[in-house]
């Protein structure tokens, strides 16, 4: 069973940043896919980011391209979410995906985190 747990949700002012951290408990870390999606009240979860197995690649949301990026520590079992020039579009709960690909499709994700909140200030 693949647990993951994420932190370093909080509040910040916009135009700040944040570092969101995704500890995963699996023997199998490095075969995984790796995604982040959030969900603001109200709202529908969307896509934010997602990394492949290896980290060659990336795939990121229009709305958090050059703002966002997303990396992997294998040896670590960690995926972050660096969050710069946050906006107040950006509030909403995080989270952390595993699945075997890198896509937005949240379906196709099989675990997911518990999700940490990150609320953008005007």
């Amino acid at each position: 069973q693949v647990q993951l747990v994420e932190s370093g949700g909080g509040l910040v002012q916009a135009g700040g940043s944040l570092r969101l951290s995704c500890t995963a408990s699996t023997r199998t870390f490095s075969n995984f896919a790796m995604g982040w999606f959030r969900q603001a009240p109200g709202a529908e979860r969307e896509f934010v980011a997602a990394i492949s197995w290896s980290g060659g690649s990336t795939v990121y949301a229009d709305s958090v391209k050059g703002r966002f990026t997303i990396s992997r520590d294998n040896a670590e079992k960690m995926v972050y979410l660096q969050m710069n020039s946050l906006k107040p579009e950006d509030t909403a709960v995080y989270y952390c995906a595993a699945g075997p690909w890198a896509v937005v499709a949240s379906a196709e994700y099989d675990y997911w985190g518990q999700g940490t909140q990150v609320t953008v200030t005007s």
